[in-house]
């Protein structure tokens, strides 16, 4: 058997809760990445090297991208976060599909919230649509099985 690496086009996004699914169609989701934090120790009398140990896990920020919804309840869970510091965590799930629409991989992030929501610029000399941009952090993420 072949293995086929999967396409990065065609993938879901789904949130926790109460968001309908019009709202949730992304043309882009980036930011899937967790890393070690290192800690380096010296030990007395040593200037050769230094221990380095493992410290913990650092997540970056998930950021989804899609066209601009004038009126989007997504929109306005980012607004309550960011001018009335109102937070309402979300789980979210982003799952990787096949050409046939099911899922090859999947990864759940844990209590997402909103730090940054933004919108593309506007420029009368291009022809280009308007993109929203939603930049997550979250408590921690991994990735689940499928079936």
């Amino acid at each position: 058997m072949m293995y086929e690496v999967p396409v990065g086009f065609h993938f879901a996004v789904v949130f926790g809760g109460t968001i309908p699914s019009p709202e949730i169609c992304f043309q882009e989701v980036s930011g899937i990445s967790a890393e070690l934090v290192v800690e380096e120790l010296r030990e007395g009398g040593r200037n050769d090297f230094a221990h380095r140990l493992p410290n913990g896990a650092k997540y970056g920020n998930l950021v989804l991208k899609r066209g601009f919804f004038s009126s989007s309840l997504i929109a306005e869970w980012c607004r309550d976060a960011i001018e009335n510091f109102i937070f309402e965590p979300k789980d979210i799930l982003v799952t990787l599909l096949n050409e046939y629409h099911l899922p090859l991989a999947g990864w759940t992030f844990q209590r997402a919230w909103p730090v940054k929501w933004s919108v593309s610029d506007f420029k009368a000399q291009e022809n280009a649509l308007v993109i929203e941009s939603l930049e997550l952090a979250y408590q921690s993420f991994r990735k689940v099985g499928v079936p």
